[in-house]
């Protein structure tokens, strides 16, 4: 019991939020080099921090397991104790703003890697009009934002399918049209009117398996009594658009990849159900009380849906225009 008690006071005196920080950030992400990344810190001041406070602790926190990095009884113990502090804070936080108004406080969201083509400049628009709000975006792949959802580290969550893991309240804030894309100089560019059994015959480029998008796109083709095989499966639509302008295949992806790019640089095809009509949603855990500062930032939100959404009437056409530049298809 002495050494408990005393283990207890080592570490209030000697242990930082920094390196619980660190700590929090490599357990969640079982990886040393993406907690730095994800922390703007080099990954010898990581390894520095986590040896610090492995030694206050008095016991390893975690150990290597092949490439991965796993938790030990006493890491994943901390590890809970670390969220829960975390956790405290957030409603001091929260509590603290609720007095100051939207004067102050700080506002963390997370999107999967689609939702880059929007997200900053309506996070940038929000903070200009409350310019003594704090805020952070983190933009991943949907397993690490469904990681960070059930721990509940982030006020908003940015998603194109609502995650069926969890009870969450799902908010729709935005359309986000499923368009086909293929190189300009693509044989079927031209033509109009193309039927799904046609575009069946083609090689496609898709996302892995699991991708809402593709989900999407195959479940149409389903109802249709049609299968695609991909050509390609690559992770990110990025990588995809270049696969399509290589004229290694014709793929669908939503309207606003579109963003930034010349109008011409990709043909859209005129194809039988397409668009696919999905939407962004803003997400968070059911049951939880957020934040004056996130409510606000989704009142914004729905405020913007009526002049940025691609409706799927006119989602084609506008998609054909190319996005403004800014994020929005058609704004």
């Amino acid at each position: 019991m002495v050494f408990a008690i005393s283990n207890g006071i080592a570490m209030r005196h000697h242990t930082t939020f920094r390196q619980l920080e660190i700590f929090e950030a490599i357990a969640r992400l079982g990886s040393f080099t993406r907690a730095a990344e994800e922390l703007y810190l080099t990954q010898p001041t990581v390894s520095m921090q986590m040896k610090k406070l492995a030694d206050t602790v008095g016991a390893p926190l975690v150990e290597q397991v092949g490439k991965k990095v796993m938790l030990t009884e006493d890491g994943r113990e901390l590890a809970q104790a670390t969220r829960e502090i975390f956790a405290i804070l957030d409603r001091y936080a929260m509590s603290a703003a609720e007095r100051q108004g939207l004067k102050k406080g700080h506002l963390k969201l997370m999107a999967i890697t689609t939702a880059s083509y929007f997200a900053p400049r309506l996070l940038g628009e929000f903070a200009k009009l409350h310019p003594g709000i704090d805020v952070s975006l983190r933009v991943t792949n949907k397993e690490q934002v469904l990681a960070s959802m059930a721990d509940n580290l982030d006020d908003l969550y940015l998603l194109g399918t609502p995650p069926e893991e969890f009870d969450v309240v799902a908010t729709p804030i935005m359309d986000n049209p499923i368009v086909v894309l293929a190189a300009p100089d693509h044989p079927l560019a031209q033509e109009k009117h193309l039927s799904l059994e046609r575009l069946a015959q083609e090689p496609w480029v898709m996302r892995e398996a699991g991708s809402g998008t593709r989900k999407a796109i195959e479940q149409l083709f389903l109802q249709h009594g049609l299968e695609i095989r991909p050509r390609l499966e690559l992770g990110s639509n990025e990588a995809i658009k270049q696969a399509i302008l290589a004229g290694l295949g014709i793929s669908a992806l939503s309207c606003y990849v579109l963003t930034l790019h010349q109008p011409g640089q990709f043909a859209v095809l005129e194809v039988e159900g397409f668009p696919i009509q999905r939407h962004w949603y803003a997400v968070y855990p059911a049951g939880r009380q957020i934040s004056v500062v996130a409510r606000a930032f989704l009142e914004f939100l729905l405020q913007q849906r009526g002049g940025s959404a691609c409706t799927a009437q006119g989602g084609l056409d506008r998609c054909k225009a190319n996005c403004d530049g800014m994020g929005a298809c058609g704004a």
